[in-house]
């Protein structure tokens, strides 16, 4: 019993550097920021619960397969289409939210651009008024935003290789 504990309680990221973890925090409090301030200058509700998480991967875990450019828009472009087809074809109906996390993570999948953060877009596309070119405009512009910063952000001392090269 004490074994399976000690498990569950493991774990397994790799110690870092105090300054690479003040520099990610830094990261994201600036990327949340100017999307937050971009939201402000453009009325639009830039500011949704799943960019906080790609915050994370991206200011982060730079290096994970999860954070690179292709999977964060192709990620989002695909959950994006998913949820606004189940909100049209099923207005208000909680279990066609359910379906689209299922098929759009499926489709990250079998497309090799998997970005955890984007399986919450079917869920603030059924329980918000973000539906159609609004939910689009609000993803790709929030997930292009911080791809940018974090671009910019892993130049600065110490720097992170981001994006991954192609080996």
């Amino acid at each position: 019993m004490r074994r399976h504990i000690r498990t569950l309680a493991a774990r397994h990221e790799a110690g870092g550097q105090f300054l690479s973890h003040i520099k990610s925090g830094s990261g994201a409090m600036i990327g949340m920021s100017a999307v937050g301030g971009l939201s402000a200058l453009t009325e639009l509700p830039l500011l949704i619960a799943p960019f906080g998480a790609t915050a994370v991967l991206l200011f982060g875990q730079p290096a994970s397969p999860l954070a690179q450019p292709a999977n964060v828009f192709g990620g989002y472009l695909i959950a994006s289409t998913v949820a606004a087809g189940a909100v049209v074809a099923f207005p208000g109906m909680w279990w066609a939210a359910a379906i689209a996390v299922g098929v759009a993570i499926a489709l990250m999948l079998m497309l090799r651009v998997t970005h955890p953060p984007a399986g919450a877009i079917p869920l603030v596309a059924s329980a918000s008024p973000l539906h159609g070119s609004m939910l689009f405009t609000v993803v790709l512009l929030g997930s292009a935003s911080l791809i940018a910063l974090a671009l910019l952000h892993h130049r600065i001392p110490p720097r992170q290789q981001y994006p991954r090269r192609i080996e």
